[in-house]
């Protein structure tokens, strides 16, 4: 019974600092934080959501500042599903990034077309540096009761075409040894990125509307065990 009672305030104070943490991220940072990503395929513009995922845009947010991604390439594209990047160079030199960060998928935004959001190994909270943009809606990277999902942090609010064209791109095998495959063959460098002073801390549009995951999305079209194969392919590479 003693030990029971001393793992249960541990657990409160464990989900109180974390709440308290959330709290200070959220009165540093605007609402809505926007980042301007100029690449060699063209240039676009993300809208982040800080109260949804505080840690995750706080991380982000960190990167782009420090000039982390300027000069990293969007390493792994797969047509119709994500252009992930944030990992490697120009010269397909692996970075080494910061402290990895708490899994925050289940904030209610869904993995749909445009919207940005946080690479991973197998483990939930291995997220780092890397990040992907959806192509469609990959639902199946959502949450599910029984296991973690992908944290959707942000949306892409201009140049949407611009991602859509990286997804044509021919792809293959890269010159790093664990890049095997969804390479493209010609390198789109993101030469800098930015956090835009808004004039306003408004949304773009209705988040809501646009992100957030619905019931009827909840599950897999299918039913079958396509999650997982989902959940390998947004794995971080």
């Amino acid at each position: 019974m003693k030990n029971l009672l001393v793992i249960t305030i541990a657990l409160f104070a464990v989900s109180g600092f974390a709440l308290a943490q959330e709290s200070q991220v959220e009165a540093a940072l605007p609402a809505y934080p926007k980042i301007r990503i100029e690449t060699t395929a063209g240039n676009l513009v993300i809208e982040l959501f800080t109260s949804r995922a505080p840690l995750t845009v706080q991380n982000f947010v960190q990167y782009v500042e420090s000039g982390f991604y300027d000069g990293t390439v969007f390493h792994r594209v797969v047509a119709g599903f994500v252009a992930q990047a944030g990992g490697y160079d120009a010269d397909y030199k692996r970075k080494t990034p910061g402290a990895t960060i708490p899994n925050e998928s289940g904030n209610g935004l869904s993995n749909r077309r445009g919207t940005v959001a946080m690479a991973r190994t197998g483990e939930p909270h291995s997220a780092d540096s890397q990040f992907y943009i959806n192509l469609t809606d990959n639902t199946a990277l959502d949450p599910r009761p029984t296991r973690w999902g992908y944290t959707v942090f942000g949306r892409v609010i201009e140049g949407m075409e611009v991602i859509d064209e990286i997804g044509y791109r021919t792809t293959g095998s890269g010159p790093a040894p664990e890049l095997t495959k969804d390479v493209p063959k010609e390198p789109i460098v993101i030469r800098s990125m930015a956090l835009v002073s808004p004039e306003n801390d408004a949304p773009a549009s209705d988040t809501d509307a646009t992100v957030t995951a619905a019931d009827s999305d909840a599950e897999a079209d299918d039913g079958t065990d396509a999650d997982a194969d989902a959940d390998a392919d947004a794995e971080a590479q």
